[in-house]
C-alpha cells in the first residue's frame, strides 16, 4: 500500500509539472523542429555575399606614425580599397590609408551605399541607407557600435560600422525569424545570446524531473498489466 501511495503522489506531481512545463516544452519542440529544418546557409543568406577582393601586398604598408600603443591591426578590403582599421591600447577603433600615409575619417552615407552593394550579391534594388547611433542599432545587427543599414527591396539588410568600414552583418528575412524562434528557444528574447539564465535552468530541470516522473509510472503500470 505505501508503494501504491507513493505511484499516486506521483502520478498527482507529474500531472502538475505537465501543467506548469507543457508549454515550455511545446516552444522547444515547435523551435527546434523550424531550426533544425531550415537549411543554415540559406537562413545565413550564403548565397547573397559577394566574395571580398584580393589585397595586392604590394600596395601596403603599415602607419608609422601612430602616436600611442595599439592592441590590433587588420588590414580590410573595402570598395575604395584596402584599409588598417586599427584599435588602440585603450580600445578606440579608427582607420588608415592601406599605404599608411592617412588616418581616414568615419563613413559617410554615400560610402555605406557603395560598401554594401558590395557586399551584397542578390539582385534586389537598394531602397534605404540609414544611421544608427551608438547603441541604437537594430538587435539583428549585434553591435553597440554606431553602424549603417542598408536595406534592399528583398527584405535583406546589411550593417556597416560606422567607424571602420566593414560589414558586420547581412541579415535576410529568414534570418531574422530564426532569431526570433532563436530567442524564444533559449527564452532570451532580449539580446538573444544568453543560454544560461535562471528562467531557462530552472524550467528545464522541472522538465526533466516531469519525465523522469513520467518514466517512473509508465514502467509502473506496465509492470501491473502484466500481472493482471
Amino acid at each position: 500500500m505505501a508503494r501504491l501511495r507513493i505511484m499516486q503522489q506521483f502520478a498527482r506531481w507529474h500531472i502538475w509539472l505537465g501543467w506548469l512545463v507543457g508549454f515550455p516544452i511545446l516552444m522547444w519542440t515547435v523551435t527546434g523542429l523550424y531550426m533544425a529544418a531550415r537549411p543554415i546557409e540559406e537562413v545565413r543568406g550564403d548565397q547573397l555575399r559577394a566574395e571580398r577582393s584580393v589585397i595586392d601586398p604590394a600596395a601596403v604598408s603599415f602607419p608609422s606614425t601612430l602616436g600611442e600603443p595599439i592592441r590590433e591591426a587588420r588590414l580590410v578590403s573595402l570598395p575604395s580599397g584596402p584599409v588598417w582599421v586599427i584599435t588602440s591600447a585603450q580600445g578606440s577603433v579608427w582607420r588608415y590609408s592601406a599605404d599608411g600615409s592617412a588616418a581616414l575619417p568615419p563613413v559617410v552615407k554615400d560610402e555605406a551605399g557603395r560598401i554594401a552593394d558590395t557586399a551584397y550579391a542578390g539582385k534586389a534594388a537598394r531602397e534605404a541607407v540609414t544611421y544608427f547611433p551608438p547603441g541604437e542599432a537594430p538587435n539583428d545587427a549585434r553591435s553597440k557600435a554606431a553602424v549603417w543599414q542598408a536595406t534592399y527591396a528583398d527584405g535583406t539588410h546589411v550593417y556597416i560600422d560606422d567607424a571602420t568600414g566593414e560589414v558586420l552583418a547581412l541579415r535576410t528575412p529568414q534570418w531574422r525569424l530564426y532569431d526570433v524562434m532563436w530567442g524564444l528557444h533559449i527564452m532570451d528574447l532580449q539580446t538573444r545570446e544568453n543560454a544560461h539564465h535562471p528562467i531557462l535552468i530552472i524550467f528545464a530541470a522541472l522538465s526533466v524531473f516531469g519525465a523522469m516522473l513520467g518514466c517512473t509510472l509508465l514502467f509502473r503500470r506496465r509492470k501491473a498489466r502484466v500481472k493482471a
